[in-house]
């Protein structure tokens, strides 16, 4: 029997009413055909960013015929770039012009709103609610959900991607929401893995319960409005809960309901909610899987979740989002977000008049590594260089390549930063380089003992890393006859356009990411199960470990 959906008093769009108004902006491509989540669904997806197509002319994906590669059919429908596909997708999200997104971020943070309690009877995301030994049923675990492999070729399973964790600190009773992958491994399992160089609220709370000897709760949201999810991908201060900063956003209370089997409050409006506990004695392999700052990230140990219970909506969405190698959709969700960052740090928090604007270099580089500073003409060269130190100190590894230019230079332009830095810049007056940084979000190097530096590196490669995220040459090429099967925009292939190997990875997982290929990721999950230790720390490396036998 159908479920008759629920609608609750609301001042702010769901995702549902988000997908309608980029319908009607004509920023939404409905693909009907049947598509394979495990090879063909990230890949289509994939060419609008490695296909020569401007930022402005990309799109939102909605397909509604998923199937995997053992020829299963899902339920529900999968989006992709809904987010942040372009920037005139995130001001729609964000419900205000392109230009006025800054301000509104800025705002947000300022006066934050606390959200609106509801009753599990009256939340959209508890239309549906299985749990208990209903989870062990075929098909009503997380094998209901159709999360797509973002990287074919390389990664070893289905990892969800627009993945809120929210977690509780013990001490404070604060929540915090955070978007970390999740590496589906079974039908009740899951990983997460926290990317500790931001020290993410989640690892500090996992902290806390390791050391009371016990399991953390977490609910993990897969969609919801897109104030909420915005936030999770923002730096916030740890005092400061991310549904207060999203009602800010809004201008409105967002109304939040009590999960089923955790101490945790989640987005009345979430498409679909993970309930289940973090094991904290033990850790277990985690990845490879293609990341954002554009290689495949190995193998670490990391904590899993097990599921205890799932909710969602009756018409529920999945939300899966495009990263690795940029530009890509969680880097422009990321860069409009930290660049608001960085101008309230240099403006409010150190005082520094006449910078005009942050911008941070976004292709194959990931923002965090370059960025421009956008000076006054006549700034006193003491504050410009203040900005500048400003610039690279507020992340432990932003600003590996920190430049500071007048406006007539286009900050997005990298042809322009270096014709500024080739005429503009004397070395010998004009350039500082810092040492002791964190190499920070991408391979790391066993260099200098690990440690990096700001401003002028030789940037070749001098050892073995992992391959390039974008799915095998294989992949790309059957999803761009389907590209044009669908009479979609002429492709342009730009370089990266398919991943290859750079030296660092073994047989071992070639096997692995062909069977996930092939949808049989549970029995990699399986075997990576056997490995678990709790003799290592969150994030080690399992090579590390491996090399000590």
């Amino acid at each position: 029997m159908a479920i008759k959906p629920r609608s609750l008093k609301r001042g702010y769009p769901d995702l549902h009413d988000h997908l309608k108004a980029l319908d009607k902006a004509g920023l939404l491509i409905t693909v009907d055909r049947k598509i394979n989540k495990d090879t063909e669904l990230h890949p289509l997806v994939r060419w609008q960013f490695r296909g020569g197509i401007a930022e402005k002319d990309r799109k939102a994906f909605l397909f509604t015929n998923v199937v995997d590669s053992k020829g299963n059919k899902y339920d529900m429908p999968v989006v992709v770039g809904v987010l942040a596909a372009n920037r005139k997708i995130y001001s729609m999200g964000m419900g205000c012009p392109v230009e006025e997104v800054q301000s509104r971020w800025q705002q947000a943070i300022a006066n934050p709103i606390p959200p609106s309690e509801v009753r599990s009877e009256e939340a959209p995301c508890h239309e549906i609610i299985i749990e208990g030994g209903d989870l062990d049923k075929p098909g009503n675990g997380l094998d209901s959900l159709p999360v797509p492999i973002s990287t074919p070729g390389w990664d070893v399973g289905p990892v969800a991607t627009l993945t809120q964790y929210v977690t509780k600190d013990p001490d404070t009773g604060l929540q915090n929401m955070g978007n970390y992958r999740a590496q589906v491994k079974g039908p009740r399992r899951m990983g997460m893995n926290p990317s500790l160089e931001l020290r993410p609220g989640i690892y500090l709370h996992w902290e806390k319960q390791r050391a009371r000897g016990e399991p953390l709760e977490a609910a993990v949201v897969l969609g919801g409005p897109s104030c909420t999810t915005f936030t999770s991908a923002q730096k916030l201060p740890e005092s400061l809960e991310e549904m207060h900063v999203a009602g800010g956003l809004v201008g409105t209370p967002v109304n939040v309901v009590a999960a089923r089997t955790v101490d945790l409050w989640v987005p009345a409006e979430a498409e679909i909610v993970i309930e289940g506990l973090i094991n904290t004695d033990l850790l277990e392999p985690e990845a490879p899987f293609g990341e954002s700052h554009g290689h495949v990230n190995l193998q670490e140990f990391n904590a899993y979740m097990d599921v205890t219970c799932i909710t969602r909506r009756s018409n529920a969405v999945l939300t899966s989002i495009i990263s690795q190698v940029t530009p890509s959709e969680s880097s422009c969700i990321k860069q409009v977000a930290y660049e608001t960052l960085f101008m309230d740090h240099l403006q409010n928090a150190l005082g520094i008049k006449g910078v005009r604007m942050i911008k941070m270099h976004e292709p194959l580089t990931n923002i965090r590594k370059v960025i421009a500073v956008v000076c006054d003409r006549g700034m006193p060269t003491t504050e410009i260089w203040r900005a500048l130190y400003g610039t690279a100190t507020l992340l432990r590894a932003g600003g590996k390549f920190v430049i500071a230019v007048n406006d007539d230079i286009d900050p997005t332009n990298a042809d322009a930063l270096l014709w500024a830095m080739s005429y503009r810049c004397n070395p010998i007056l004009d350039m500082q380089v810092l040492p002791h940084r964190d190499q920070g979000h991408g391979p790391r190097s066993k260099r200098n003992n690990g440690e990096d530096g700001s401003v002028l590196f030789d940037a070749t490669l001098k050892e073995d890393f992992p391959p390039i995220s974008l799915p095998k040459r294989e992949f790309m090429e059957n999803a761009k006859k389907i590209w044009e099967e669908l009479e979609l925009p002429m492709l342009k292939p730009e370089e990266p356009w398919f991943g290859y190997s750079l030296g660092q990875w073994d047989d071992e997982f070639d096997e692995a990411a062909e069977m996930a290929t092939r949808g049989e990721y549970w029995a990699y999950g399986e075997r990576i199960a056997q490995r678990r230790r709790g003799d290592v720390s969150m994030n080690t490396e399992v090579r590390d470990v491996d090399e000590k036998k």
